[in-house]
């Protein structure tokens, strides 16, 4: 039986007590009407409610220009026979979720089940590009970290763990809801079913890829470990070369030191001190040990 698709943007009080289903609760309107909150709030949800399906979803959005992540909210309330969407938009001018790709791949006669599987396999193809996308930013890093001060790769890698925390923390409640659907968990109470077998077979290709985009963020969680991890070795490599040079420069300064010390005690008998050529004497003797340090680390390649 082809279903109703209704689709809303920011919808107002009076515009979706219009299109909504008839006995819609009261708390379920106040959700639908309240403003996006920030990063991955609300949680993903799909909950039956007697004769109509309550839902959320989530998509997460990488903007690699400006290394940040947004999320979009969409919001469902599913019946046998119509799909009503309220798409809300981000905060900071961000794009709210464009739909236009599902509705174009929606064919005459489907049904709102099978118009929910091809909005949620969209939405579970967008996590998987999401992922490419982290690992392309990963990457990215990786090669700046022979180049960028050691502060910027610091706050980069905070930056991305905070995102793959709060990404993971949006697949995993939408995973779940998927789940619910396969297996036949939620569900209209009365009339046709919304999930029929069919579409829970369908809904299989969609849990498959928010799965293989969880396994996706584990790999990118060990990619960003390894970059850690090398800049922390860059680090400490960097300060093994400084002390490196500095422990060469103090040995190049103890003999000299040394010298002086010696022929800087008050004593009277010294034969060097009345000696005419003494002074060149003592000069030699710095800039001879001195060269011969200098050969002994170049020949040990520690300069």
């Amino acid at each position: 039986m082809a279903a109703n698709w209704i689709d809303l943007l920011d919808p107002g009080a009076e515009e979706l007590r219009k299109h909504a289903p008839s006995g819609l609760e009261e708390s379920a309107v106040e959700l639908l009407l309240a403003p996006p909150k920030h990063e991955d709030e609300p949680r993903p949800t799909l909950q039956s409610h007697g004769h109509y399906i309550f839902g959320v979803f989530l998509v997460a959005v990488a903007v690699p220009e400006e290394d940040d992540v947004f999320y979009q909210e969409i919001d469902l309330v599913i019946t046998h026979d119509t799909l009503l969407t309220v798409r809300k938009t981000p905060p900071g001018n961000r794009a709210a979720c464009d739909v236009a790709i599902v509705k174009q791949a929606v064919k005459d006669g489907d049904s709102t089940g099978m118009m929910v599987y091809r909005l949620v396999d969209e939405i579970s193809e967008r996590y998987l590009n999401l992922v490419d996308a982290l690992d392309e930013e990963i990457d990215e890093l990786e090669d700046k970290v022979e180049d960028q001060p050691a502060s910027a790769t610091r706050a980069r890698i905070s930056s991305l763990r905070h995102d793959l925390l709060h990404i993971r923390r949006t697949l995993a409640p939408m995973r779940d809801a998927v789940r619910r659907v396969t297996d036949d968990v939620v569900d209209v109470d009365e009339g046709p079913e919304v999930f029929p077998k069919d579409v829970e077979v369908a809904f299989n290709a969609a849990y498959d890829k928010l799965m293989r985009a969880l396994d996706g963020l584990e790999l990118s969680r060990d990619l960003l470990s390894s970059v850690r991890d090398y800049s922390q070795s860059k680090i400490a490599n960097d300060q093994n070369e400084v002390m490196k040079v500095l422990t060469v420069i103090a040995s190049l300064v103890l003999f000299p030191t040394f010298v002086v010390g010696v022929y800087g005690q008050n004593f009277i008998h010294m034969p060097e001190l009345h000696w005419h050529y003494g002074y060149a004497y003592s000069w030699g003797i710095i800039v001879g040990t001195t060269l011969i340090q200098l050969w002994f680390f170049r020949r040990k390649r520690w300069i």
